[in-house]
């Protein structure tokens, strides 16, 4: 054997030893698909987690407003008042003497609903909810009411 095949065989081989197979790019795409699966759902619920975090938020703000608009005039809002009470004074039913705005603004629930309000609450003196995600009363999961409760 000649120097010159030698080394033309020697190139081959470090060319063929520096490549990877069918096989080997199998295994590593097999492995990133079973990685994936066990990750990627618990990925899914950080959503939904987050609109209920942010729902539970809210309602302890309006919460906070409610009880505030209590100390100063002796009494929560009303049914017919709702939590509107708490940006604009109230023109119906026994306007508050001491009113002024307990909240900037109204906010929305994450999925783009009102909150409800019940006075009397079927939970405690009032309620203030959400009804979750479907809109619906109770549900489970993302579509669970939450609440002051």
């Amino acid at each position: 054997m000649t120097a010159v095949s030698s080394r033309r065989r020697t190139d081959r081989q470090t060319r063929l030893e520096a490549a990877f197979t069918l096989i080997e790019l199998m295994v590593v795409l097999v492995i990133i698909g079973v990685l994936a699966a066990l990750i990627v759902p618990s990925l899914m619920d950080r959503p939904d987690q987050a609109r209920a975090t942010a729902a539970r938020q809210d309602v302890a703000a309006v919460m906070q407003g409610l009880k505030l608009y209590r100390l100063d005039n002796g009494a929560y809002p009303s049914a017919a008042q709702g939590l509107r009470a708490l940006i604009e004074k109230p023109s119906a039913g026994k306007v508050p003497a001491n009113w002024r705005p307990y909240l900037e603004r109204l906010p929305a629930d994450p999925w783009g609903n009102a909150y409800q309000y019940l006075n009397p609450g079927t939970r405690g003196e009032i309620d203030v909810f959400s009804l979750g995600a479907d809109g619906e009363p109770g549900g489970e999961k993302a579509n669970a009411d939450i609440g002051s409760w």
